[in-house]
């Protein structure tokens, strides 16, 4: 017990210590703020993506397809044009909106979420547009060939204005940052115009913006100026770093620490997948965006909940019925019947919490090992085109073989791919529940002695 209590210690201090601070960070916040703000229109836009490629994984649809939806489908999939096409807009706006409002609550300043908003997407657009530095001046690239359309500095893609997507999401995170920033300074500094107190309030917040408006123009245009001398721009420099954390992620080893850091701080009583998942999902929307066009990247969109924290985090799905209606200890079953509903929904607060999952030596193996073991079937099933990448965003709450399915476009396989790891996952923890079980039921049967020696 003495080396599990150490274990525990050094995971409060190495990850819940660094990590906590880092969740706390008002960018950060403001990053998780702006994902799950994106989350009812990147899962409506899925939805018509999945309505158009059903006929490629259940080719008897086919002939009904082409003779009904498909001959809207320049129509409907607009829908998705206008979310995953333009998602990189959604998250600058969003986080603009969220950062302004965190440090205006937080350090009391008279900051407005929507003046952040439209400063960030302002900053964000300055940059899009693709220059060259030719004969010591700057011009819009115009390339119109097989490869690459670019009209006036704008590059066209399948949905519109390609740097709006996927591609552009992390220059617009820095863009939403920067003007936020940019924008707290002139309110620190009162570089603001303040009108008197009988003007509108609307009017009176478009005026604010203006000095804060001219100041991002400013330093972007300069930014963007010293770049393009440079033969580069904000979106080509900012692939290099985080094309690498992006390789690094979609690698099994780098899927494997994802994993472990998770259950780390679940097992110390942080909730680990809201912190790395949200932190995660701007890359993960960009690998759905990806797979949509033909790639074959496993961590995507809800990978997972469809294949890995079945039943919640550590993969307790079956874990919680097995206890419901197996175990001998009343505590156990009690907690197992009081998970049974929420479990089927991907929440397992219930056995985190009332096991508990947390803190607990007995199942801090398998609470390790089940989802890292999940999330490699998961993994490898996907790479080795055993079953389709996921496409399509689906709720989280999505039921084991509902949500690999839909994912996947309609893979009748990734079903099956999802009852193997949750069928897996219980397999692990088998031996170390029924252990435990054990131990519960001697120490229920040590406290009903002891209370009827004292009747």
């Amino acid at each position: 017990m003495e080396e599990e209590n150490k274990l525990f210690k050094l995971l409060e201090k190495s990850l819940m210590g660094p990590l906590s601070k880092i969740a706390q960070l008002k960018i950060v916040r403001g990053i998780m703020g702006a994902g799950i703000a994106t989350i009812p229109f990147t899962i409506v836009g899925s939805m018509f993506l999945v309505l158009n490629v059903l006929p490629e994984t259940i080719p008897i649809l086919k002939g009904f397809f082409d003779a009904t939806f498909f001959k809207f489908s320049d129509l409907y999939m607009l829908a998705n044009a206008a979310t995953m096409g333009i998602l990189a807009l959604y998250f600058n706006i969003s986080l603009g909106y969220e950062y302004a409002q965190i440090i205006a609550e937080e350090e009391e300043l008279e900051m407005s979420g929507l003046n952040g908003a439209l400063l960030s997407v302002f900053a964000f657009f300055i940059s899009v547009p693709q220059l060259a530095f030719e004969n010591g001046s700057v011009s819009r690239i115009t390339e119109v060939t097989e490869e690459v359309s670019i009209i006036n500095g704008w590059q066209i893609g399948g949905d519109g204005v390609q740097r709006l997507g996927t591609v552009g999401i992390f220059t617009g995170i820095i863009m939403a940052v920067l003007a936020v920033n940019l924008y707290k300074l002139c309110v620190k500094k009162k570089w603001i115009i303040k009108l008197p107190e009988e003007v509108p309030t609307g009017v009176s917040r478009a005026f604010t913006a203006l000095i804060p408006a001219f100041m991002v123009a400013f330093v972007v245009l300069l930014i963007n100026g010293i770049l393009v001398v440079l033969n580069t721009d904000i979106f080509k420099l900012i692939e290099i770093p985080f094309g690498f954390v992006t390789q690094l992620t979609n690698s099994w080893l780098g899927i494997m620490v994802i994993y472990f850091i998770v259950h780390a701080l679940w097992l110390v009583g942080i909730h680990g997948a809201n912190i790395i998942f949200s932190l995660l999902t701007p890359i993960t929307l960009s690998n759905l965006a990806a797979n949509a066009a033909g790639a074959n990247i496993p961590l995507a969109g809800e990978f997972n909940n469809a294949f890995v924290t079945v039943g919640g985090s550590g993969a307790t799905l079956l874990l919680t019925f097995f206890i419901a209606y197996k175990a001998h200890s009343e505590q156990l079953k009690a907690i197992g019947k009081a998970s049974m509903i929420p479990a089927i929904f991907n929440i397992n607060e219930p056995l985190i919490f009332g096991l508990p999952l947390i803190y607990n030596p007995f199942l801090a193996i398998p609470f390790f090992l089940a989802p890292m073991v999940s999330a490699s079937i998961g993994y490898f099933a996907i790479k080795l085109e055993l079953i389709k990448p996921i496409i399509a965003l689906l709720p989280w709450p999505s039921p084991v073989g509902i949500g690999a399915f839909i994912g996947t476009g309609g893979d009748w396989r990734a079903i099956i791919v999802a009852f193997i790891c949750a069928i897996t996952a219980f397999i692990i923890y088998y031996p170390f529940i029924k252990a435990y079980d054990k131990k519960l039921v001697l120490e229920e049967q040590k406290k009903k002695k002891s209370v009827s020696e004292n009747l």
